[in-house]
This record gives C-alpha cells, sequence and structure tokens, in this order.
C-alpha cells in the first residue's frame, strides 16, 4: 500500500468553496487561505439552519491508547466519508494537530491511509495560524505581567505568587522550569517560572470553550495570573491585556475548513490535549457543523477516561450540546498490548492475548454507560488481523449488549467504513435523551474528582499531597469550588500509573496539585508524574521530515 503522503499526493482536492457549497456556505462566508482551506465566518451561525430536520452529533472515542496506536482520527474521518456515500449530509469537527507531537513521536495527525484530511502538510505545520495565535496571546499576558512587576505600578504583585506560565508549541523539556530576570535593574525581576506546550495553555482552552468574542473577553478577564503579597488575586483585567489578546485571537475565532480525500467538509479548530488539557475541538466549531450538517462526527482525545469524560462534564454541560451515539475504536494490535504481548510480535495471530485485554475495551463501555449514552464498537482492522482475533472481540461485545462493527477505512476509505456507518444510524438515538453528567459542578471539588477517579479510572481511593490539600483550601476561599474539574493524567493507563496496562484494579489516584483556570472555567487536577511540557524522544520524528521539490515528506 502507498504511503499516506502519496496517497495524499496523489488527490485531486475540490475546490475549497465547492466544499462550502455541500454546507450551504456561500464565498462571502468564507475567508481564504488559499485554494484548500478557508476561515468560516461569524455570520453563519447566525442565519436559519440550511437543512431541515434534526442535526445529530456523533463522538469518537478509544480504547486506552498504546504504542501500536488505535487511529480514532482516522475512523472519525472514514466514518464522515461513510455517510457520504451512504447519501447523508455530514461534517467533521476535529481539532488541528499541534507541532509538539509532529515534530516529536506521533508524526502527522491529519488520519491515514485513505481517510486523511488535506491538505495534510498545511494542516499538520503552519495551517491557518491559530496555534500561533493563541501562542502569541499567552506570552502578551505574560510579558504585561512581567512589566507591571518591573515598574511596580501599585498593584503589588507578588513575584514569588505567579500564576501565568509562558507556552510554546514545541516539545522542549529544557524550557520545563526556567529563571528569568537575571542580568541586573534593566533586566526585570528575577523570579521562577517555565513553559508549557501550547496545548495545555489556558488562552487555547477558553478559545476552545468560548461561545464567542464577547463571551471570550470576559474570560479572559477573569483569568487567575498571581497574587499579591496580601494573597489577594490579580486577573488579566486588572493588566489591562484583554483588548490587545482579543486583538490576536480575532482570526483565531473562525473555524476552519478544510476537506477529506473523498471531499467531505471538515471544520479543524482548537488543540487542546486531553491527558493535560480538556480534549475537544472548539464549541464555535462543534456547533457550526451542526448548524449546517445533519451529521457532525468529532473526537475526544486518547482514551474515553481523558478527552470523553472532559468533552460531557465540561463541554457538553457548559455548551448545552449531546451526543446521539458514542463511537469507541479498538484494535486488534492494542488489545494484544493491554493483554501483554510485546510490541514486536503484534503481527503474530494470538486469540488468546486478545481475550486477555478485553477488559480495557469491557470498562471503556461500561464509562460510556455512565454517561447513558449508546455505544458501538469500532473495530479500526489491520491488514494482519486474524479472523479468529475480531471473533473474540465480537464476542466480548455481545457479552456487553455493545454494537460491534469492522471498519476497513484505512485501506479503502468511506467505503470501508460503511459498515460502521450503518450501525451509527441503526443505534444513533432518533431523539437525543439528556446524556448524565458523573457529578454536579456544585458538588464539593474532593468529591468531584473521587467520582471521576473512581468511575471512569476504577480507582480505590484518592491521595492528596500537602501541595494539593493547600491549593483546596485556596480555591474555598476565592470561590472558585464549583468549577468542573479537568483531571490531567497519563493517557497510558486507566490509571496515573503509566506502567499499568488493561483494566488496573486496586491502586490510589495521587492528586499533586489543583490548579485555577478561572478562564478556561474549570479546575485542573494534575495527578502522578504527569507534566503539561513534553520532551522529544530520542529520535524524534523531526528528523524525517524534509522538503524535497517544494513537496514536504516525512510528517506521517
Amino acid at each position: 500500500m502507498r504511503s499516506d503522503v502519496e496517497i495524499a499526493a496523489a488527490a485531486t482536492p475540490q475546490p475549497i468553496a465547492a466544499v462550502a457549497e455541500k454546507l450551504g456556505i456561500t464565498a462571502e462566508e468564507l475567508v481564504l487561505y488559499g485554494p484548500g482551506k478557508a476561515k468560516i465566518r461569524p455570520a453563519v451561525r447566525e442565519r436559519p439552519r440550511p437543512r431541515s430536520g434534526e442535526s445529530r452529533l456523533v463522538l469518537v472515542s478509544a480504547i486506552t491508547p498504546t504504542p501500536a496506536g488505535e487511529g480514532k482520527t482516522t475512523t472519525a474521518i472514514g466514518l464522515a466519508q461513510a455517510f457520504g456515500r451512504l447519501g447523508q449530509s455530514a461534517c467533521l469537527a476535529l481539532r488541528e494537530p499541534s507541532l509538539g507531537p509532529c515534530m516529536g513521536m506521533k508524526g502527522g495527525a491529519t488520519g491515514g491511509g485513505y481517510s486523511q484530511l488535506l491538505p495534510a502538510d498545511e494542516i499538520n505545520l503552519h495551517f491557518t495560524g491559530d496555534f500561533h495565535a493563541v501562542t502569541t496571546a499567552h506570552n502578551l499576558l505574560a510579558a504585561i505581567l512581567d512589566n507591571h512587576i518591573h515598574h511596580q505600578d501599585g498593584l503589588q504583585i507578588d513575584p514569588r505568587r505567579i500564576l501565568w506560565r509562558r507556552v510554546i508549541d514545541m516539545n522542549d523539556r529544557a524550557l520545563r522550569d526556567l529563571i528569568i530576570g537575571l542580568g541586573g535593574v534593566m533586566q526585570g525581576v528575577p523570579r521562577e517560572t517555565g513553559f508549557d506546550i501550547t496545548a495545555a495553555s489556558e488562552v487555547m482552552a477558553m478559545l476552545c470553550l468560548t461561545e464567542g468574542l464577547e463571551d471570550l473577553r470576559a474570560r479572559i478577564d477573569r483569568t487567575l495570573v498571581a497574587f499579591t503579597y496580601e494573597k489577594e488575586p490579580i486577573r488579566a483585567g486588572q493588566l489591562r491585556a484583554t483588548g490587545a489578546m482579543l486583538a490576536l485571537l480575532r482570526d483565531a475565532l473562525m473555524p476552519n475548513l478544510v476537506q477529506t480525500l473523498e471531499g467531505t467538509p471538515a471544520l479543524v479548530h482548537g488543540g487542546p490535549f486531553a491527558n493535560i488539557a480538556h480534549g475537544c475541538n472548539s464549541v464555535i466549531a462543534t456547533k457550526t457543523a451542526m448548524h449546517l450538517a445533519d451529521w457532525t462526527i468529532t473526537e475526544a482525545g486518547f482514551g474515553f477516561d481523558l478527552g470523553a469524560e472532559k468533552f460531557f462534564d465540561i463541554k457538553c454541560v457548559g455548551a448545552g450540546i449531546d451526543t446521539a451515539v458514542v463511537v469507541l475504536v479498538a484494535t486488534v494490535r492494542a488489545l494484544k498490548l493491554h493483554g501483554g504481548v510485546k510490541k514486536r510480535d503484534l503481527s503474530r495471530p494470538d486469540p488468546q492475548a486478545v481475550r486477555a485485554g478485553l477488559g480495557n475495551l469491557a470498562k471503556h463501555i461500561e464509562n460510556i454507560r455512565h454517561f447513558c449514552e449508546p455505544p458501538v464498537v469500532a473495530l479500526n482492522r489491520f491488514a494482519d488481523d486474524a479472523d479468529e482475533e475480531l471473533a473474540v472481540i465480537r464476542e466480548c461485545c455481545q457479552a456487553q449488549d455493545a454494537p460491534f462493527a469492522v471498519s476497513e477505512h484505512f485501506a479503502r476509505g468511506g467505503e470501508g467504513a460503511v459498515p460502521l456507518a450503518e450501525a451509527v444510524i441503526q443505534y444513533a438515538e432518533k431523539v437525543a435523551k439528556p446524556f448524565c453528567p458523573l457529578y454536579d459542578w456544585e458538588d464539593p471539588v474532593p468529591e468531584k474528582i473521587r467520582t471521576v477517579a473512581q468511575k471512569m479510572y476504577g480507582a480505590r481511593q484518592l491521595e492528596f499531597s500537602r501541595e494539593a490539600e493547600r491549593d483546596l483550601r485556596d480555591i474555598e476561599r476565592l470561590g472558585y469550588a464549583d468549577l468542573p474539574i479537568c483531571i490531567a493524567k497519563t493517557e497510558k493507563s486507566l490509571s496515573d500509573d503509566p506502567k499499568l496496562r488493561g483494566r488496573p484494579e486496586d491502586f490510589d489516584v495521587n492528586v499533586q496539585r489543583i490548579l485555577i483556570n478561572a478562564g478556561a472555567g474549570f479546575l485542573v487536577v494534575m495527578t502522578g508524574e504527569i507534566i503539561r511540557m513534553p520532551g522529544l524522544p530520542k529520535r524524534p520524528q523531526a528528523e524525517a521530515i524534509d522538503l524535497q521539490g517544494g513537496r514536504i515528506v516525512g510528517l506521517g
């Protein structure tokens, strides 16, 4: 089979205006970024819906990720293409790739095989500049904050109690912890700080959860950035940074329109990671897609326990949206890894190893039902999967009363995902029933964390560090206890220990810190040894990327 780059290079994309027409978007409602991508003006959502009938939202999530790959984004793309082959109006709503993973271990994030987004190389790299806008707006606030400290303007900001770090869209472990302001009186005030990756930026979270410009203004104004010497909060609005940040984010607020290999419209907007942030694309893009198409296919990052939990408990509750069905992606290879097989042995048929890894699949099916949502299991088939291995998974799904479909979208595009699309149509709620959040936002913070840890992960109990207990007291004192929680946890396990695969039991979750993201509107619960600035692997993907004959190679 040809490589992803070769498949994408051989495709003939449709003019982006023609893709827009499929959704009823006019040329005047687009801001073109060349022939293959465009931004959609806010006016689209202000006019009546162009289609009759109810719009339904499909969430694509996955079992616990492994080095073998699950193909959640590829499955979402293939499913959307299959809807088109069945004569259905469909639109994707996905996240933008971060340069960190693209240059690090993962490579590109635009699907694969015959289920890809176009133009893949542009989407994976600078795209329409949204990540750069978020990075710049975030760092402008950091610069203004340090400027207030330098000029001692009366706010009495304590340099030891600065919450707002800087960000960069790159994996760079050397920037995790720094001392800035060295060099004398004219170089600022020395203090400790560091960098997070842009995907973990609170500005990114605000962009993805906002409903529009004025809502974003209010979110930035209330963002908690520091404390005074008297431990009183300092917010971005007090620093008079909001207007300039909004100016930098103006164009980034508009969702981006691209297409799949088969010409299916895709809105790609926002890019938080699910292990360190809330892991969903923007509310604006999701609602725009639902406004324009009968079926919207979106995804939530990493396993269901991470991105999908936050999708429901943060995004859906806050934005007032709901799903008609949840697609849970699994692979034979991943289940064999959860069953104890070494990566080098994955191509060897081993039904017993698949069976040994089924606990992870069963737990995620159970987790979907905690939200009162119907699950459909999608088996993303690889070429070396044996029929007897598929039979083991099918048997498990039947025992769980979960619809099951084998999908071959990687090798066959939309045609290979038609059985999955038919299963989604058959089992989707005809009239969406309200989902059941795991917790009420008004519940005590420790109880919210305990509920997620026990119901989603299967944890026994929580262990709070002294710093986390201090954070809880500050949260109560400052009036933020009614915010939802965004748990930052390893994606490699249902637990907070990345070495525990399958369905771990008898483990505790260790809460290290609880950070207030007042602008985003949630509390970030740091567990285990999670960090918000990844490092590069020994052989980063960047070493394989090159420009040859004007074409970018090595991203996939």
